[in-house]
């Protein structure tokens, strides 16, 4: 993460137009391509920002530019920063990427991630995993798997599912879908209990729901026999 303290106005061109005019604040890149203009007061949200994927170019010495653009469909979003004065520009190496994905979920859940990362058939038959903690622009998508006929396959995981999960899941397939590769990407509920209203929203949008038990995951016991009617 590069971390600037600089004397700076920026231009944001794109589904609207707003200018900063000079003044102090700080800047923040992240590794994932997110971009965030900070001020010292207004709380946690930033003046402006830009979210992966960007391209991130800077030109010249003081006073210098950074340009920051994304494409969002057939438009381009373009934040233009100029630095008259720079105090501080320090980098820190974060380490991996996904490494603290497991601190936005209770332990519950985390566990539950990391055992059906291991065992994706618990999820849908023939699922294998191709990336826990799959980045979309608005938070990770828990498990991206392909099934036997190589399709993707969204899994999003809680310990307790309810109308908001399904919601939750909802809006990372709109952002997949945006993406022609997973243009027939389908999506996966999986959880220990599913609330009966989460489930009804859920078989209405198309979206799966699976129960897991926990004990079975971690082999503590057999997992029960059904008996299906032919």
């Amino acid at each position: 993460m590069r971390l600037i303290v600089a004397r700076c106005s920026a231009q944001y061109s794109g589904r609207l137009d707003t200018f900063l005019p000079e003044a102090l604040r700080l800047l923040m890149f992240k590794e994932d391509g997110s971009v965030l203009i900070h001020a010292d007061a207004g709380g946690y949200k930033p003046l402006n920002w830009m979210t992966p994927p960007t391209v991130i170019e800077q030109t010249g010495d003081l006073p210098t530019r950074i340009v920051v653009r994304k494409h969002a469909g057939k438009t381009e979003d373009r934040l233009e920063i100029t630095l008259a004065e720079v105090l501080s520009d320090v980098s820190h190496d974060m380490g991996a990427p996904d490494s603290d994905a497991a601190l936005n979920k209770d332990g519950v859940e985390a566990h539950l991630q990391e055992l059906l990362a291991e065992q994706p058939h618990h999820c849908g038959e023939g699922l294998r995993l191709v990336r826990r903690e799959w980045p979309t622009d608005i938070g990770p998508v828990d498990l991206m798997c392909r099934d036997a006929d190589d399709e993707w396959v969204a899994v999003e995981i809680k310990r307790t599912a309810t109308i908001e999960s399904v919601e939750q899941i909802t809006r990372y397939m709109e952002r997949l879908k945006a993406d022609p590769q997973f243009a027939t990407c389908r999506a996966v509920l999986a959880a220990q209990s599913i609330k009966p209203q989460a489930r009804v929203l859920a078989q209405s949008r198309g979206i799966a729901c699976v129960e897991v038990d926990l004990a079975v995951l971690r082999g503590e016991r057999e997992p029960e026999l059904r008996l299906f009617a032919a």
